[in-house]
């Protein structure tokens, strides 16, 4: 069956928010920019894998009719296909894929990684938001934004200390596949977003991190927010500024 896109040129009067798809909203950074996009007046649909946890629940509970949670496994492209069939007549403003991971071994030469541990950290990080992002950008309209979380790590020009090569390589790729898939859709569609939020403290930043959720979610989302009406391909730091490629 041929792509049905949803026609965005008729006044849809019921619509008061604009609306975020957040792909791996259950904790971290995925739930503050949650948090941070509801006090800011928008709906939010959050996604986390099965069961939903707590703190994501009882956000939905303070935000009954701005927050939806929905299940997805970015690693599963069947449990994609059937998010992306129950929202195919959304209109969704933004699409940011948060999801992500690491390996356990930071000093680990990429050369010595397990290849279990390779392909979760290449399937969670490169392959599955690239599968979103081809799943939902019909539901995106010209003026807004399909965006992942990338890392300053995936730097190829910044790289001079060189360790977490596994992860390195992953946000690299990632990279480069947002810069083939802007390639494909030249200037037409909506803007595109790699986003390097800096070291904060979170499950995977680790608690030696520099900076706190609260300092700097607000400016992740302003950076995302402000994506809205642009056109082509940014990679950005979380104040707005140009990363090396």
């Amino acid at each position: 069956m041929a792509d049905q896109v949803i026609d965005m040129t008729e006044e849809q009067p019921q619509r008061t928010k604009p609306t975020a798809l957040l792909i791996g909203a259950s904790r971290g950074i995925g739930l503050a920019i949650s948090q941070e996009l509801l006090r800011r007046g928008w709906q939010v649909v959050a996604t986390a894998r099965q069961p939903s946890p707590a703190a994501l629940l009882e956000l939905a509970a303070r935000h009954p009719e701005s927050l939806e949670i929905q299940s997805l496994d970015i690693t599963s492209s069947e449990s994609i296909k059937i998010l992306a069939g129950a929202m195919s007549d959304r209109r969704l403003d933004v699409v940011f894929v948060n999801a992500g991971t690491t390996n356990d071994l930071p000093d680990q030469a990429l050369g010595e990684v397990d290849m279990d541990a390779f392909q979760k950290v290449m399937l969670t990080n490169v392959l599955g938001p690239m599968r979103v992002i081809e799943a939902f950008r019909l539901r995106v309209p010209a003026d807004g934004v399909i965006g992942v979380m990338s890392s300053g790590q995936g730097s190829i020009g910044n790289n001079v200390q060189g360790r977490r090569e596994l992860y390195r390589s992953s946000k690299a790729a990632l990279n480069q596949a947002m810069r083939s898939y802007a390639a494909r859709q030249g200037d037409a569609g909506p803007a595109l977003l790699l986003l390097a939020p800096g070291w904060i403290r979170t499950g995977l930043g680790g608690p030696q991190a520099p900076f706190s959720l609260e300092e700097t979610i607000p400016d992740i989302v302003d950076v995302l927010i402000a994506r809205r009406g642009q056109r082509g391909l940014a990679y950005l730091d979380r104040f707005g500024q140009p990363v090396a490629w």
